[in-house]
């Protein structure tokens, strides 16, 4: 009996931490380019905040400066995005050269589709985690 409590403990353990993990969704990157070299990378997008908590200081608030600029935008971005969950913002089409880009966003996530002869690049971004990679940068930040 002991054991069997043992093992639901652990289990139920296990089960919460996956559902915390995965709770933002997943990050995923997928690049394919031409002589059959492959990129697949998937993230579950809550690690994206934490792991910016381990980062050297140096290290972040040099990006968070180089970001400046940028930050006001990035939180307007998502702030508007979030309004519009599945939505197509671009999609142009080149027929002659074979060339397509698609911008859209899709249950809360921002999806990037780049396809060319030689290279396919599918990127996929939970707005949450472009709000709080936003949010760590801007109180990293020197003089913001």
């Amino acid at each position: 009996m002991l054991l069997a409590n043992l093992a639901l403990g652990l289990g139920a353990t296990i089960v919460l931490a996956g559902v915390y993990t995965m709770h933002d969704g997943v990050m995923r990157v997928d690049e394919d380019h031409g002589g059959g070299r492959h990129v697949h990378v998937w993230v579950p997008a809550a690690i994206v905040p934490m792991a910016m908590h381990v980062v050297p200081k140096r290290q972040l608030e040099q990006a968070a400066e180089q970001a400046r600029p940028w930050l006001p935008t990035l939180r307007a971005l998502t702030k508007e995005l979030k309004k519009y969950p599945n939505a197509e913002f671009v999609d142009v089409r080149d027929a002659g050269a074979d060339q397509h880009v698609r911008i859209s966003t899709h249950d809360g996530r921002l999806l990037i589709d780049v396809d060319q002869p030689d290279e396919h690049v599918h990127v996929a971004c939970p707005l949450a985690v472009m709000r709080d990679v936003a949010n760590e940068l801007e109180a990293n930040a020197p003089g913001v």
